[in-house]
């Protein structure tokens, strides 16, 4: 598990134990602000992270060391990912412009899309990579094509900021939480929704994810609890897991589907297994944190 913090910082941990692994991504060329959004290179060697002090910066896992030199943007980042095959940074930024580096020419951007009205607040892109897609301040989502920079969109529906996005992992589906309590899926490939809001959540949602199989989503929220949704049927599975003593940073579901991270503002990462909705490792203490993921790797025991 990766993340990001308000100390500057971004580390490392381990899944299984819960523990930290190695220093603080922080000394030499670390950033100088809050870390707002950390992701792996699917293969795990590396990881992307954003920051206030408006630089993105690629990290060597192995290492702990910055690779290469910071991109610099124009304001504050506030979410970053990598392109499936690791040759490509994205990210959303306070000025409302989706920006696209290419990592081995990273002195300069590739792609400028200007296209909301109020700051990118989440982006991800499509398991192939071809698509881009994008939650704003202004309420709405943008799919983007990755090579032309064309859009599908505004996607409207939520009443307040979109608070975050995810794709399912065949690319088919996407989900989008809001401050207006609701998540919302949509078809990727039209942008027209796919069934109504999903309403269970009392406060803002925070994070989502779908499950591997795109069968399931997890969200988590500021009314301090995690849900699992059946997306054929919109339904919340099971009871509110709450555990945490704060509102939910992040969430995400293992590369296997077998568990659940969560990250809280109450400083813990707590991991469940998905289908019993069972606390399997809980209260580990991190730094204050505002982004988490998942390796590819699946910790799962014998059992």
């Amino acid at each position: 598990i990766a993340s990001g913090s308000n100390d500057h910082t971004v580390r490392l941990w381990d899944a299984k134990t819960g523990c930290p692994i190695g220093q603080p991504r922080k000394r030499r060329k670390g950033h100088t602000s809050t870390v707002t959004s950390v992701v792996f290179l699917p293969d795990g060697s590396r990881i992307v992270s954003g920051s206030g002090d408006k630089t993105v910066r690629i990290w060597d896992t192995k290492s702990g060391s910055p690779i290469g030199e910071s991109l610099n943007n124009l304001d504050w980042i506030s979410c970053v990912v990598f392109s499936p095959d690791g040759t490509r940074i994205a990210c959303g930024a306070y000025d409302g412009v989706l920006r696209i580096w290419d990592v081995d020419l990273a002195s300069s951007t590739r792609q400028s899309l200007p296209g909301h009205s109020l700051w990118i607040t989440s982006v991800a892109l499509s398991p192939r990579g071809s698509q881009i897609v994008t939650g704003s301040g202004d309420k709405t989502l943008r799919i983007w094509d990755a090579e032309s920079g064309s859009s599908i969109g505004p996607l409207q529906g939520h009443t307040s900021f979109v608070t975050c996005v995810a794709y399912s992992e065949n690319g088919l589906r996407i989900v989008s939480g809001s401050e207006d309590h609701t998540l919302r899926i949509w078809d990727a490939g039209t942008g027209n929704h796919i069934g109504g809001p999903l309403r269970d959540h009392t406060d803002r949602i925070t994070s989502a994810a779908f499950s591997h199989d795109g069968s399931y989503i997890v969200s988590g929220s500021r009314d301090f609890t995690l849900r699992i949704w059946d997306v054929k049927t919109g339904n919340t599975i099971g009871v509110p897991l709450l555990e945490h003593k704060d509102w939910i940073a992040s969430v995400a579901f293992s590369k296997c589907g077998i568990f659940i991270s969560s990250r809280s503002e109450d400083d813990t990462v707590n991991i469940w297994t998905a289908k019993t909705q069972t606390l399997v490792q809980g209260g580990q203490n991190a730094t204050p944190s505002t982004a988490l993921l998942y390796s590819q790797i699946c910790h799962a025991t014998s059992s």
